[in-house]
């Protein structure tokens, strides 16, 4: 199953292990903490798949889903084929990405195999709605605890990375939706049509599980403001919120508002549930005052929120 959200993988996985491996050094602490999400990962993905999809002939995207398409076509067990067909991703992860990488990712994927072949889970629901949502829950689940351990249950992310770098005109989230249609094409063809949208409806649910849970409710947002009174909204974010700030040196739009002045334009991050106290605070000051709101993957250092889990 791979990649819901590209970006996920390129920053908090795959760069985090390109510095590391660089840096030669291994944080056996920080590693050892990481098992047990990636246990935990194994078990949710594991239960997704056996407690759900595979019973009602759904599949998934990515090397995982090409795995179950083909057990389900020629009967090959779904262990051997996952393991298999991961091995030249593992290899390219410890060629291009680091050896720490690689042997966490590795692991999980023979432990993703075993636990499908030897661990018994109860076969849910026949419903095949609440199959395709609620296997897509447990495969997010899974996929976003390994991540979150640095590791991926499976190889298709670091394929699609690889991909963009060499062939500078894909992105990697063309190169896992082209594959990711040819999937589902081809289950189509083979499975059914029905079983073709279920399985999407699983790959959309275990996204927004993956999304969920590497950002929360408490997501990150880039804030840009632009107003006549940037210095005291400055005073507010920094002292009342306790936010760090970065001042940039702008000049006022042409126009019927616009008189070519210079302004000190502010960017702040803040997590979704400080952005109320952010904007009460900046309009109380200056009600003209104009926002623009992003959202952000990851940061690293300044004076932000710490989200939990991370």
């Amino acid at each position: 199953m791979l990649s819901k959200q590209p970006s996920f993988l390129l920053n908090q996985i795959l760069l985090p292990s390109m510095l590391s491996a660089a840096a030669q050094h291994v944080d056996l602490r920080a590693e050892l903490k990481n098992i047990p999400l990636i246990i935990l990962g194994i078990l949710s993905a594991a239960m997704g798949l056996k407690g759900f999809l595979l019973s009602s002939h759904f599949i998934d995207g990515g090397v995982t889903g090409i795995s179950m398409l083909l057990t389900h076509l020629f009967g090959i067990p779904l262990s051997l084929l996952i393991v298999i067909i991961n091995l030249p991703f593992i290899f390219m992860g410890y060629r291009y990405v680091g050896r720490v990488f690689a042997i966490k990712s590795a692991s999980a994927i023979v432990g993703l195999s075993v636990c499908i072949a030897l661990v018994t889970f109860p076969d849910v629901t026949a419903d095949k709605m609440l199959t395709s949502i609620f296997g897509g829950v447990f495969i997010g689940l899974g996929i976003g605890l390994a991540m979150r351990g640095g590791a991926v249950l499976d190889g298709t992310e670091v394929a699609a990375v690889l991909v963009s770098k060499f062939y500078p005109l894909m992105k990697v989230s063309d190169v896992i939706l082209l594959l990711n249609i040819f999937i589902f094409c081809t289950a189509a063809f083979f499975l059914g049509v029905d079983v073709a949208l279920y399985s999407i409806l699983t790959y959309f649910s275990a996204s927004k599980m993956i999304d969920f849970l590497l950002h929360g409710i408490e997501q990150y947002t880039g804030v840009t403001i632009v107003s006549k009174l940037s210095e005291e909204v400055r005073l507010a974010i920094t002292e009342k919120l306790g936010r760090g700030v970065t001042i940039y040196q702008g000049k006022r739009g042409f126009g019927k508002r616009g008189d070519n002045l210079e302004i000190d334009i502010i960017f702040t991050v803040v997590t979704r549930l400080e952005i109320p106290a952010l904007r009460k605070e900046v309009k109380s000051i200056d009600p003209d005052a104009f926002l623009i709101q992003q959202s952000i993957d990851d940061t690293d250092g300044g004076m932000v929120k710490r989200r939990s889990l991370h």
